[in-house]
């Protein structure tokens, strides 16, 4: 008998609950149904996504969680596997231009994803050393992702032993080349000259929720993530999320909204179910919990899973954020869809976050136009999303005033740029850090769970086995980490650890998904 045949048996009567249908939920629940398992997911919100939130503000439905989707070929992976193709699912439109950055009202600069525009570009605003510069970066970052790939994404819960085999003499040589211990503003200082160019690539490691000053070198990968393209989705990333719930629930899954989970309980050393809110219980074999983990260790799912995983000290928690969404008319400013307002003294907005646990003083604001780029129509309205970095929930919560004060400064760096529009309480929707804590409950905040600092920080993640039997682990708080494509990949191999250790004629529980490089579109331009 071929182990496909044992799991698959195993997996008729077998009865999984899913608890969160965020991203890595959802394809956790979609692939585990795709293998006959009896699948219910809860979701205490009344639509899918997580933090691929889609609140309407003043009559428009406004992205205010992740705003960018790279990693195609992840998603044509989970499609594909459940049979369809990602085209037919979701409207999709490359991105020639990836961000534009501001300095000051005449500094401006944008990035493309053709790497020879963006050469170009750089050329022009710091000069042909820069741009060479630039070109012998993008090698680098490229050279760092290929190698990392395989051993670190998309494996589960990678060591330093693992990755150290999985690498080979060329991939260690790439990272003995990176410098690993190095963090990423060091390394960036060895590629740019002009400050301005470090502080804009130096931005990537927020995209981990971390600080440029103590992000391992490594995330200079991020660069080749979006070198690799970047899509609008048609109705916003929360299409995304509403696709993948629909399919899920076509191959079986039962999908309960409005369904908290109180408590994960265990008998004979092993998950046995979970009891809701409203006091039902559900049996289960396995439960994945595709949630901030913080939420298990800090007692919130009850006192027998507490133990599952490995506790975050309030010191490793990530950037969270101060957020508006805004409907409104704009004026000045020629907003793309990626827009990135920069202040002079950038390692001080880092210093007071983690240092002084208190809103920047001079923040960076993140502005994505979700109707701008595709085409070259101005929308009567813009639908905005505007971000600036702040410190998690630890021992204080920030103060009214703060937040205004923190909030008057960052609108008076846009106008001072260019970026005019008028805010009223109708139009204009502020989320704070206590209001993300509220919404995704034990993460004080934090948007991407635990803080990439230090280069052993890739291995302190937990992965998708957690030490409770038959709970397994998703979201963008496990390994890979977090951002969509990431999040995904955990459901993947959550998935994938349950499915391998329903397979008793496994010798090895080791799961690494397939896909990477055999499946990323040829989209990244040769540069001459």
């Amino acid at each position: 008998m071929t182990s496909a045949l044992t799991a698959a048996r195993a997996g008729r009567d077998h009865r999984v609950v899913v608890i969160g249908a965020g991203i890595g939920g959802l394809v956790a629940a979609l692939q585990l149904a795709q293998r006959n398992l009896q699948v219910t997911l809860v979701e205490a919100m009344a639509t899918p996504g997580g933090k691929m939130r889609q609140p309407v503000v003043d009559g428009a439905p406004i992205d205010s969680g992740p705003t960018v989707f790279t990693m195609r070929w992840v998603f044509e992976q989970i499609f594909e596997s459940a049979g369809r193709k990602l085209d037919e699912e979701l409207a999709l439109t490359s991105l020639p231009l990836l961000a534009r950055h501001a300095w000051s009202e005449r500094e401006r600069m944008d990035l493309f994803a053709d790497p020879n525009a963006s050469r170009e570009a750089i050329a022009r605003f710091a000069g042909p050393a820069e741009a060479a510069r630039f070109v012998q970066f993008c090698q680098q970052a490229r050279a760092v992702y290929d190698a990392l790939e395989g051993p670190f994404i998309r494996s589960q819960s990678p060591t330093l032993l693992s990755m150290a085999g999985d690498l080979g003499v060329r991939g260690l040589a790439v990272l003995a080349a990176l410098g690993p211990m190095r963090h990423l503003w060091d390394a960036l200082g060895q590629h740019f000259h002009d400050s301005r160019l470090r502080q804009l690539f130096a931005r990537y490691a927020t995209y981990c929720g971390s600080s440029p000053w103590q992000a391992p070198a490594t995330l200079m990968l991020v660069t080749q993530v979006e070198l690799d393209g970047v899509w609008s989705v048609r109705g916003g990333m929360h299409a995304l999320a509403q696709s993948l719930a629909r399919l899920a629930q076509q191959r079986g899954v039962d999908i309960r909204y409005l369904t908290s989970c109180s408590q994960i309980e265990v008998e004979g050393g092993r998950v046995s179910g979970v009891v809701l809110a409203n006091g039902d219980r559900l049996v289960a074999d396995s439960v994945v919990f595709n949630g901030d983990v913080s939420a298990l260790t800090e007692n919130l799912l009850g006192p027998q899973v507490r133990r599952a995983t490995r506790a975050l000290s309030p010191a490793k928690r990530s950037l969270s954020a101060l957020t508006w969404s805004v409907h409104a008319k704009t004026s000045g400013f020629p907003l793309e869809r990626h827009n990135v307002f920069f202040q002079s003294d950038y390692r001080n907005e880092f210093t007071d976050i983690f240092s002084r646990a208190r809103l920047p003083q001079t923040p960076t604001v993140y502005v994505c136009a979700q109707d701008r780029g595709t085409d070259d129509a101005v929308p009567e309205r813009d639908r905005l999303l505007m971000l600036v970095n702040a410190p998690a929930e630890g021992s204080r919560t920030l103060t009214e005033p703060e937040i205004d004060a923190c909030e008057s400064h960052s609108f008076s760096l846009l106008a001072r740029y260019g970026l005019t529009f008028s805010r009223t309480p109708q139009n204009c929707l502020r989320t704070t850090p206590a209001d993300f804590h509220r919404l995704f409950p034990g993460s004080r905040g934090a948007l991407y769970g635990m803080a990439t600092h230090g280069w052993m920080s890739a291995f302190a993640r937990s992965g998708a086995k957690s030490r409770i039997p038959g709970l397994y682990l998703a979201g963008g708080s496990v390994h890979p980490g977090p951002g969509v494509p990431m999040a995904a990949m955990s459901g993947q191999l959550a998935a994938a650890t349950l499915m391998a250790h329903l397979d008793s004629t496994s010798r090895s529980h080791r799961v690494v998904i397939s896909g990477g490089m055999s499946m990323r579109s040829a989209m990244t331009a040769s540069m001459d």
